[in-house]
């Protein structure tokens, strides 16, 4: 049976040159802190030419260590005041159908299959209670939930840490 894993880029060298070397950090420091900014600024605020930083960028994006640019939006602003973790104990032979049913949840937002007693953690923003049962029950059709309604959150989702 194939691996329905994604191929995992090899990090560390491109073209015989060091991927992540001072500059490369600095421009994903930069890009970290403001995703939006343009090559040209990028290249200002490094101090190179912005067909250099254009070029350094689309190395980091090919070799994988940037794996995309997101907004940001707050889910009660858009209705989704309900935050939930979910930990997941599927049922004998009913892994493969936990994670089908939580692809196609969009009020999933995160899917991590983890180790210990369950085998799954999932992050679920509702509207309300009653629609957070809802998703449950879809998943309790394949083994065992133990859930967490979020109350606050003391440290919102940051940046990794980049060392150099």
């Amino acid at each position: 049976m194939a691996s329905t894993r994604a191929a995992r880029p090899a990090i560390g060298i491109a073209n015989g040159k060091p991927l992540l070397d001072e500059v490369n950090l600095r421009l994903l420091a930069e890009l970290r802190d403001d995703p939006r900014l343009s090559m040209s600024e990028l290249a200002r605020r490094v101090g190179m030419s912005p067909p250099a930083v254009t070029e350094r960028v689309g190395r980091l994006e090919q070799a994988g260590v940037i794996r995309g640019y997101r907004l940001e939006i707050d889910p009660a602003a858009i209705g989704l005041p309900v935050s939930a973790w979910v930990r997941v104990r599927p049922g004998p032979g009913q892994l493969h159908r936990v994670a089908e049913v939580v692809r196609r949840t969009p009020q999933v937002t995160e899917c991590h299959r983890i180790t210990g007693d369950d085998c799954f953690l999932l992050h679920v923003f509702v509207a309300a209670v009653p629609d957070l049962e809802d998703v449950l029950d879809e998943i309790r059709q394949y083994g065992t939930t133990t859930t967490a309604v979020v109350v606050s959150t003391p440290v919102e989702p940051r940046p990794l840490p980049l060392s150099s």
